[in-house]
């Protein structure tokens, strides 16, 4: 069997092109990665270098090697990763989302979760069944129902969103409203807000969205402005939402009709997480806001 080092060495100087920028990248001496090349030929029985003098340069098998090398590599670190990452899951559940609305619930109740909860504040973007394959969360919360061999997701309830508009303009003037009566305002918006974003750029494209990057700025500029925003039936669980609809807020928030601003809800999970989140997925399901 081929130590993986050698094989790390190997995918390094395919890289830097040169054995002193090999060296000085692993933090070895450039006889030490000129050895671990030499061993390399010789545990395959294959040439890999050309060597020539003050320089040497990949085989054509050296390239095959390299490739091969490539994938060793990054199986070994992705099965070390794999595996430290199980060992943390036995002791912490790490719940993210891809939309801020179900983190703004469960950080409301964390109180009432098992105290092994870890709640990650940042948004999720990347691929969900890799994230729960590679266990970096034992729960994810998004707009994705994901059902293969190993994961399955819950359906937890709907996202609502609602438009806060002064109540002296004419459209606050009515129960309810829909995006195309929305079009042409300017609105507040938080930057982070994952799949909404799509959705309020899709459905009202002629409009001026203000983004703002910090919550604690946006509630500011809320509170002297008269500026529209949004929020959803999750958004009464933040506390600075209390701050944003104080007494003396001109604003009246309406419902929006349209079906792309009702958001199904799913929590998605290993199979095999599935008894460690029963109680957690049960609390979130009992306090999701009944419409």
């Amino acid at each position: 069997m081929i130590d993986n080092y050698l094989w790390t060495e190997l995918v390094a100087f395919a890289q830097y092109k040169t054995l002193a920028q090999t060296a000085a990248k692993l933090h070895v001496t450039q006889p030490t990665i000129t050895r671990g090349m030499k061993k390399l030929e010789d545990d395959l029985g294959v040439q890999l270098f050309k060597r020539q003098p003050n320089r040497i340069s990949l085989t054509k098998t050296g390239e095959l090697a390299v490739q091969e090398a490539q994938a060793i590599v990054a199986a070994n670190e992705q099965a070390v990763e794999k595996i430290q990452n199980f060992a943390q899951s036995q002791q912490v559940i790490t719940i993210g989302a891809t939309i801020p609305g179900p983190l703004i619930l469960l950080k409301s109740l964390q109180a009432q979760l098992p105290k092994q909860v870890q709640l990650t504040a940042q948004l999720q973007q990347t691929n969900i069944p890799d994230l729960l394959n590679r266990r970096k969360f034992t729960l994810l919360l998004s707009d994705q129902e994901i059902f293969t061999d190993q994961i399955e997701s819950r359906f937890l309830g709907t996202e609502r969103l609602a438009v806060n508009l002064n109540q002296f303009m004419y459209q606050a003037n009515q129960s309810a409203i829909t995006f195309k009566e929305l079009k042409g305002l300017s609105f507040l918006v938080l930057a982070d807000i994952g799949a909404w974003n799509n959705v309020i750029n899709q459905n009202i494209p002629e409009t001026k969205f203000l983004y703002q990057q910090q919550s604690a700025t946006f509630s500011e500029i809320t509170k002297y402005s008269d500026f529209p925003f949004f929020s959803t039936n999750l958004s009464k669980f933040d506390p600075q939402f209390d701050q944003r609809n104080n007494s003396e807020d001109s604003r009246i928030e309406l419902p929006i009709t349209d079906d792309a601003a009702h958001m199904p809800i799913y929590g998605s999970y290993l199979k095999s997480q599935k008894p460690a989140l029963k109680v957690i997925l049960t609390e979130i399901v009992q306090n999701w806001p009944q419409d």
